[in-house]
């Protein structure tokens, strides 16, 4: 499956560092056979990917559609369809399916979000790795 992570307060907090758990997700998730995907509204993130040494989890990095999700990613060079989408905002999840987290803006060390969604990927994936629920709820009761 291809699972496409935004970068910025879903796995990068404001001050540039890494969420808690998101090497642990990311090799748990190629460990299963999954390839990881990049993407941001801010531009394509190799910087940040090579900065926190996750290159070897991620295939490639894209530019993600502010709106208009699906129309928008053959223009902005989006070469793959993402099967699922982990992201703080929960517009694009809901258009394109995958899991909201809660927005990791500061850097705090007990944040388990990651930990949290990886039973909930495991659980969406049927079958052949290709089917998985449209859209689920975020985590988290806050809705920062």
């Amino acid at each position: 499956m291809n699972i496409f992570f935004d970068c910025d307060y879903t796995i990068i907090a404001m001050n540039g560092n890494l969420r808690p758990g998101v090497r642990e997700i990311f090799q748990r998730l190629k460990d299963d056979g999954h390839t990881l995907y990049i993407w941001s509204g801010m531009g394509i993130r190799w910087y940040e990917v090579r900065k926190h040494g996750l290159e070897s989890f991620i295939t490639d990095c894209f530019h993600k559609p502010l709106y208009d999700y699906r129309r928008r990613m053959a223009g902005m060079g989006v070469t793959v369809a993402p099967d699922m989408v982990i992201d703080d905002y929960p517009d694009i999840v809901t258009a394109l399916g995958g899991v909201r987290v809660r927005a990791y803006l500061y850097e705090k060390d007990t944040d388990r979000e990651m930990e949290e969604i990886y039973p909930v990927i495991s659980a969406m994936v049927v079958g052949n790795g290709h089917a998985f629920e449209p859209t689920q709820p975020s985590l988290s009761q806050d809705q920062s």
